[in-house]
C-alpha cells in the first residue's frame, strides 16, 4: 500500500487496532504508535543499550526453552535474531525518541517486534515468532529496561571507561617521572606559593585518576545486580522460579562480565540507586578531569603573556583571525565533556528520584545520560592523553625564570629568621622586582654560607626542617 505521501506501508494491528508501519520496517505498531506519540528531541537509544537488549532477549529465549516453556525451533531463530541486534545490524530499527514512556515500554516493544519479524523471516514460510507471547515470554518491561540499564553500563565502564583511564593514568605517571627534575612555582588561590617540582604535580593528576579508577570500580560492582525476574512489579509473575539465575547466567558468559539477581526485586525495579550511584561516580571523575585540563590550560598559556611553564602540542590552528595563534583545544573539549557529565549527573539524581511505588518512571532518559557520560568520559580521556599530554614538554627556562622572582620563596627562611622579618624580605623582593636571594644578601640576615642551605629550592619540595635551623621565630 501507498499512503498519502507515496510512501509504502503495510496494516497491522495491536490492542488498540490499526496501524500504519512502514512497509521494509522489521518493527511493528506498538512501535510506530510510539514513532508518532513522541517526536520530541531526535535522540535515540546507543549502541551500547540496543547491545543490551538483544543480549537479555537472547539469553530468555534460550533459558525459556531450557526450561520447557517454549519451543525449541521457535528459540532458535530469536536467539539468531537477537544476536544480530546485539551484534547492530538493525540499530535503524531502533528508532523511537529518549523521551517516552518512562518505563521504557515502547523501547522494549520496540525490540520484541524487530526481533519477533526478524524471526519470522528466518523461518522463511515454517511458522511465525510473536513478540509479546515469544521473545518477551517470562519478562515485562519493567524488568528488561533495568537490567538493559545496568548490563549496558557495567559493560562500557569496564570495557571503555576504565582502560581509558588506565591508558590516562600511565601517560600522566610517565610525564611525573619525566619532569621530577623541573622546578617551578607553587601556586594556591592563583598566587606564588613555595616550590614545587613539575613531576609532583603530575604524579597528583595521576593519583586523581587512579582514584578515579577505583571509584567506578565500586560503581560498577554495584550494576552487577540485574532486575530480570521481577516481571511487572517485582512479584516474579508470569515467570519460571529459575528464569533469573539462569538467563543472568548467560548474559555474564555473553559479556564476560559477572552479574547475579537482584538480593531485592522491589528495590530493583522501584529503585535506581544503584545507577545514581555509579553517576555520583562518574561525576567526580568528570571533576578530576575539570581540573586536569584546566590546569595544563593554565601553564600552557602564554606564550609571552602567560604562565608558559609548559608547551602543549600544537594540534589545528587557533584563530581565523590571527595568524600562528594556537589554543589549548583538547583541553577545552575535557572541560565542556565534564561540564556535560555533571548536567547528566544532575539528570540520572532526579529521574532516580521518580520511584513510584513499584516503578522508576524516568528509565529512558535516565539510561541515556548515564550511558552518553561513560562514553564521552572514555572517549575524551583517550583523546586528551594522546594529543595532550603525551606530547606536553616541560619550558624549564621560563619555570626557572618565574621561581626565582618568586616572593614565596621566603618561606624557607622562616626557621632561620622568623616568619615576621621573612615577610619583610617577601614583600621587598615582590616590590622591587629582585630575588629573595638578593635582599637577604644586602640586608645581611644570614651568613654567606647559610644562605644557599636556605634557599635550596629543590629541598623545599620535601618535607622536613634544615639542619640548624629554628629559633627564629614563629612558623
Amino acid at each position: 500500500m501507498t499512503d498519502k505521501q507515496g510512501g509504502q506501508f503495510r496494516i497491522e494491528k495491536d490492542s488498540l487496532g490499526e496501524m500504519k508501519v512502514p512497509a521494509d520496517a522489521l518493527y511493528g505498531p506498538q512501535t510506530q504508535r510510539a514513532v508518532e506519540n513522541f517526536p520530541i528531541s531526535g535522540q535515540r537509544f546507543g549502541r551500547r543499550f540496543i547491545e543490551a537488549l538483544g543480549l537479555i532477549k537472547r539469553a530468555a529465549a534460550e533459558t525459556n526453552s531450557a526450561l520447557g516453556h517454549l519451543d525449541p525451533a521457535i528459540a532458535k531463530v530469536i536467539v539468531e535474531a537477537a544476536t544480530e541486534v546485539a551484534d547492530g545490524k538493525w540499530d535503524d530499527q531502533f528508532v523511537l525518541d529518549i523521551y517516552q514512556t518512562g518505563s521504557g515500554t515502547s523501547t522494549n516493544m520496540n525490540a520484541n517486534e524487530v526481533i519477533a519479524r526478524r524471526a519470522t523471516q528466518i523461518l522463511v514460510g515454517k511458522g511465525s515468532v510473536h513478540a509479546n507471547d515469544h521473545v518477551n515470554f517470562g519478562q515485562s518491561s519493567n524488568d528488561v529496561i533495568p537490567t538493559a540499564i545496568h548490563v549496558a553500563a557495567r559493560v562500557a565502564i569496564e570495557k571503555e571507561l576504565v582502560p581509558a583511564l588506565e591508558h590516562m593514568r600511565g601517560a600522566l605517571s610517565a610525564k611525573a617521572v619525566a619532569f621530577d627534575g623541573v622546578m617551578k612555582s607553587g601556586r594556591t588561590h592563583l598566587m606564588d606559593a613555595t616550590p614545587v617540582r613539575l613531576g609532583q604535580e603530575f604524579r597528583g593528576y595521576a593519583t586523581q585518576v587512579a582514584k578515579g579508577i577505583e571509584r567506578v570500580h565500586r560503581a560498577s560492582e554495584e550494576l552487577e545486580e540485574l532486575a530480570l525476574g521481577g516481571t511487572a512489579v517485582g512479584t516474579g509473575i508470569n515467570t519460571h522460579a529459575k528464569f533469573a539465575p539462569k538467563a543472568i547466567a548467560r548474559l555474564a558468559s555473553a559479556t564476560g562480565i559477572s552479574f547475579r539477581e537482584a538480593d531485592d526485586h522491589f528495590e530493583a525495579q522501584g529503585a535506581k540507586d544503584a545507577a545514581v550511584s555509579a553517576a555520583g561516580a562518574l561525576n567526580t571523575v568528570a571533576t578530576s578531569l575539570m581540573k586536569i585540563a584546566d590546569d595544563l590550560r593554565w601553564m600552557g598559556s602564554g606564550p609571552t603573556s602567560g604562565i608558559h611553564e609548559i608547551r602543549l602540542p600544537a594540534i589545528q590552528p587557533g584563530s581565523s583571525i590571527m595568524p600562528g595563534k594556537v589554543n589549548p583545544v583538547m583541553a577545552e573539549a575535557t572541560m565542556m565533556v565534564a561540564a556535560r557529565v555533571m548536567g547528566n549527573h544532575t539528570t540520572i539524581t532526579v529521574a532516580g528520584s521518580r520511584g513510584n511505588f513499584e516503578l522508576n518512571v524516568m528509565m529512558p532518559v535516565l539510561a541515556h545520560a548515564l550511558l552518553e557520560s561513560i562514553t564521552l568520559l572514555a572517549t575524551v580521556a583517550r583523546e586528551l592523553t594522546d594529543r595532550c599530554i603525551v606530547g606536553i614538554e616541560a619550558n624549564e627556562a621560563r619555570a626557572k625564570d618565574l621561581l626565582e622572582r618568586n616572593p614565596s620563596i621566603a618561606t624557607a627562611l622562616n626557621p632561620y629568621i622568623g616568619y615576621d622579618d621573612a615577610a619583610v624580605v617577601a614583600k621587598e623582593s615582590a616590590k622591587r622586582g629582585v630575588s629573595v636571594r638578593q635582599v637577604v644578601m644586602e640586608k645581611g640576615l644570614l651568613p654567606a654560607d647559610k644562605v644557599d642551605d636556605a634557599l635550596d629550592v629543590r629541598s623545599m619540595t620535601e618535607r622536613g626542617l634544615p639542619e640548624g635551623g629554628g629559633g627564629g621565630g614563629g612558623g
